[in-house]
């Protein structure tokens, strides 16, 4: 359908010599329908048995599919590495300009091995690869800074996208994540941290290629056919709306919503902090990924008066989501919406996984409360739940890691909890903190058995909601069929009858 599609061209990139080529990898391509299924090969392929996650010969993949900048929706760009988090595999999605800028740059994915003796960041442009010296970036706290930066530097025409890391991925914080375009990120499972361990600040790729398709009038009205199923079906209201975060009031009425480490499942002050309250209050613009439609990115203006200048107003533009709003809010008894967005800032600006950091917060909070660890560890931080300030000073802390708790921290709620003890109220699945959706079974199981222990693998957080809507009892057996495609281990014994403390033992 598309003439001279350069899809199956790999760009492979070796750090440690400065070289790249291209390699045609046909066979790949056709056989995956999906950037994932090529993005696996590859990592299989690249990567040795029993690699140090944050050594040399971890490679990072970005893949993409036949779809990305061709048609409405498909904007993601997945990443494949072995996660220094989990020490298993490291599987993110990123949207924003990265397919079209991969695509538009002449290639279906790239692959990044090595590292590098010095910070370098990397500009790939069209058929040419330019490694640039980053070591007047390295250091900088803020990625948004590092973003400005290269956006500065680099002039090149077309589609562009910039990866880059902040201060978080530098020091090796195992759910460092990578921010693109500002808003979007590559989050969950550390794929910053492996950035950092290469000496990689930053990634800039664009390109200006067209892709020329054989029927131009069968193409437009299958185009024309997506984008109006897109525009008008109800999900997309809810997404371009409100966003993920109409979630907040339903999951809390369903008691869903985990709060305070998961020792309540409804937070009291839930409308504070509710998608229809931050939209009245705070929503300032609505951004969208490249060819999608949608709309769902939603930014919070927080306005703060300078010291001294009653009237001059300082306005931040803050990203906001459910699993943010979840994680550095209810999870910590936050219901202040402007302390939540801060937090939420200073996670940004540091280039953190949101859902990790609000986790391993949650548990220093109760780990505190119980007497596991004092000021001594925390270096004078009193933890209480809602205490906005001193969560503010503690995600700096992990960051820095100036003592050994807070490097534990640093690698997560389950290393940090078999060091301190607390094991029993640390929420992670196989490594990987939990997300924000207590619905039931369905979910926790998916979890659990999940190839990155993500809410995304099975999203079984449906099925729970579908049993509660029915009044239907979820049986081991329907869980395990779920829609036929995910196979899943349950308990007979069930864990819809267990209570919000006692499923927190499952992970």
């Amino acid at each position: 359908m598309i003439s001279g599609d350069p899809l199956s061209r790999v760009l492979y990139i070796d750090l440690s010599r400065r070289k790249y080529w291209v390699e045609d990898r046909r066979d790949l391509f056709e056989k995956y329908l999906g950037g994932t299924g090529v993005a696996i090969e590859l990592l299989k392929e690249e990567c040795p048995k029993g690699a140090d996650p944050l050594g040399p010969e971890n490679p990072i993949i970005f893949a993409i599919g036949p779809l990305n900048g061709v048609f409405p929706l498909a904007s993601k760009t997945v990443a494949m590495f072995k996660s220094p988090h989990t020490g298993n595999l490291g599987e993110s999605h990123a949207g924003g300009r990265s397919a079209i800028a991969i695509r538009m740059a002449g290639y279906g994915a790239i692959v990044i091995k090595g590292a590098s003796d010095i910070p370098v960041y990397l500009s790939i442009y069209n058929d040419k690869v330019y490694f640039r010296d980053a070591s007047a970036l390295w250091g900088i706290r803020s990625s948004h800074t590092v973003g400005r930066i290269i956006r500065e530097r680099e002039g090149e025409a077309g589609y562009r996208t910039i990866m880059r890391i902040g201060r978080a991925g530098e020091k090796l914080v195992t759910f460092a994540n990578v921010v693109t375009e500002t808003y979007r990120h590559f989050g969950r499972l550390g794929l910053g941290a492996v950035f950092g361990s290469k000496k990689l600040k930053a990634i800039v790729i664009s390109g200006k290629r067209t892709l020329k398709v054989s029927n131009a009038k069968a193409y437009r009205e299958i185009y024309d056919e997506i984008y109006k199923m897109a525009v008008k079906t109800p999900a997309m209201r809810k997404y371009h709306d409100l966003g993920t975060p109409a979630n907040v009031v339903p999951l809390n009425n369903l008691g869903a919503l985990p709060t305070k480490n998961l020792t309540q499942a409804r937070f009291e002050r839930y409308e504070n902090i509710s998608g229809e309250k931050l939209a009245e209050r705070f929503l300032g613009r609505r951004l969208a990924c490249a060819h999608c439609p949608v709309g769902c990115i939603h930014l919070a203006a927080l306005r703060e008066p300078y010291e001294k200048e009653p009237y001059f107003y300082k306005t931040t533009m803050i990203s906001y989501d459910y699993e943010p709003i979840y994680s550095l809010g209810s999870m910590l008894g936050i219901g202040n919406p402007e302390g939540m967005l801060k937090l939420m800032d200073v996670v940004e600006i540091y280039g953190l996984d949101a859902m990790s950091t609000g986790v391993i917060l949650a548990w220093t909070t109760e780990a505190y409360l119980k007497g596991y660890i004092s000021e001594k560890e925390t270096m004078g931080l009193k933890f209480r739940w809602g205490d906005c300030e001193t969560y503010l000073k503690a995600v700096r802390l992990i960051v820095e890691q100036p003592n050994d708790f807070y490097g534990a921290l640093a690698k997560g709620v389950e290393y940090a909890s078999s060091i301190y003890g607390g094991r029993e109220f640390a929420l992670a699945y196989g490594g990987n903190e939990m997300p924000g959706y207590h619905t039931g079974p369905a979910a926790h199981a998916g979890f659990l058995t999940g190839s990155r222990h993500s809410h995304l693998d099975s999203a079984g957080y449906s099925l729970d909601e579908q049993a509660y809507v029915k009044k239907e009892e979820l049986t081991p057996e329907k869980v395990a069929d779920y829609r036929n495609t995910y196979s899943t281990r349950y308990n007979k014994g069930g864990i819809h009858k267990k209570s919000s403390r006692e499923i927190r033992q499952l992970t």
